[in-house]
């Protein structure tokens, strides 16, 4: 019987919430989609991603707070709403969802993930010191974040009332505000001990923050925990599949490029075109990239077009493409890409970034559920999933998780798993 339900909205953060868990031994199951019966799932955690970053603030609220009401029929005990530390997606509506779906009378909220320079100082949410309006998230070209202070992202989309709180310290009483209570946290002890007064001493059987205050969460709910589970031996060779506009993976993509990664660059037709992946000219150009991994180990297959140029939006102009199906039918494009892949016997390991792209490539492959197992990185998931009767393995993460040199570093640790076996 579940224990614990995770609500996501996204793929990659259902993943690197899930992972907390099952780094400490507890079974943990990430599933998509909405419309599932809880009583299919036998693991301690289940981790539902809802799909709902990118859906009218309305239609995630009916969603996530049927959602809801589904876990309280299920007696399950605990529901944690797994939100984005950069502010993306239905925030409020979500947490309204789960406070009015739960009848609650209010619910904790912890927005920050200081693992990975993700803080939340006097109610404003900043990444790397900076409010996340003025971060590479305040200028995404589908989906920018307007807001850095917390309260007012809440009130945009929920009537029901938001206090900013400091840190609870040690013995301190949690306050008895009804809504949504917001806690700042600068340091993982902030997330750590506002958990501890809020689990011991309140009445939270629903809460809410990213993967951050999650990592606190296995200790401070005694979930019965067994043993961590070994990181499998991985194929040596990296197939690293982007659909991320995020400067900072576009960073790690430069970094690796210069240091022997092959780069191959999608074409405009290729990314947006549906039919294009079943056309004669892709036969062609599925060649290249299979003879290209044969040839390399490592590669990049990405949708960003080569610098200064715009040649994906023109394309996009020219035939009546919205932004919104752009970033849509470009997560597919890799999607079909990595399904010919994989049919053609690719062994190597892969890594997906960006939660649009990671849904995509899993339903392309037919892939519902995801294991995940470790952390390779803060926010870098290794997860197991079953293709065609057989067990792989893919690292993802959010397009705003790493440092530069990380597919450089995850390059060195697969060679090294090599050189063990």
């Amino acid at each position: 019987m579940t224990f614990l339900l995770i609500i996501a909205d996204d793929f990659t953060g259902a993943l690197d919430t899930g992972v907390q868990f099952s780094a400490h031994g507890v079974q943990t199951q990430v599933v998509v989609g909405a419309d599932i019966d809880l009583y299919d799932y036998q693991a301690s955690v289940l981790v539902v991603d809802t799909e709902t970053r990118h859906l009218p603030a309305s239609e995630a609220y009916r969603i996530v707070a049927r959602l809801t009401r589904l876990a309280i029929s299920a007696k399950v005990q605990y529901i944690y709403k797994k939100t984005d530390s950069a502010l993306r997606g239905n925030i409020g509506a979500e947490l309204a969802a789960v406070l009015e779906g739960s009848e609650s009378r209010r619910i904790a909220f912890q927005p920050a993930f200081p693992q990975t320079g993700r803080t939340t100082i006097a109610g404003i949410q900043c990444v790397d010191g900076i409010p996340v309006t003025e971060s590479p998230f305040g200028k995404d070209p589908f989906d920018p974040v307007k807001h850095s202070v917390v309260v007012d992202l809440i009130a945009e989309q929920t009537d029901i009332s938001a206090r900013c709180y400091p840190p609870l310290k040690e013995n301190q009483s949690v306050p008895d505000d009804g809504g949504i209570l917001v806690f700042d946290a600068e340091t993982f002890d902030d997330l750590y001990q506002t958990g501890c007064e809020l689990v011991r001493k309140g009445d939270f059987h629903i809460m809410a923050g990213c993967a951050g205050f999650a990592a606190v969460l296995p200790e401070l709910l005694d979930i019965p925990t067994g043993n961590s589970p070994e990181i499998p031996i991985l194929d040596p060779r990296l197939l690293v599949i982007c659909g991320s506009v995020n400067p900072i993976t576009q960073r790690q993509l430069d970094i690796a490029g210069g240091q022997g990664f092959e780069r191959l660059q999608l074409l405009p037709e290729q990314k947006l075109d549906p039919g294009y992946w079943d056309s004669y000219d892709s036969r062609i150009q599925m060649n290249y990239i299979m003879n290209l991994l044969d040839d390399e180990p490592y590669c990049i297959i990405e949708t960003n077009d080569p610098y200064d140029s715009e040649s994906s939006i023109d394309y996009a102009s020219d035939h009546g493409i919205s932004r919104e199906t752009m970033r849509i039918q470009i997560a597919e494009s890799l999607g079909k890409v990595l399904d010919i892949i994989l049919n053609e016997g690719y062994q190597g390991t892969l890594l997906v970034t960006g939660g649009d792209t990671l849904l995509q490539c899993m339903n392309c492959i037919g892939v519902k559920e995801l294991e995940p197992v470790c952390e390779l990185k803060e926010g870098v998931v290794l997860a197991g999933f079953t293709y065609h009767g057989a067990k792989r393995y893919l690292i993802s993460k959010s397009g705003g998780f790493g440092d530069e040199m990380l597919l450089i570093d995850i390059a060195v640790f697969l060679a090294r798993q090599e050189r063990r076996r």
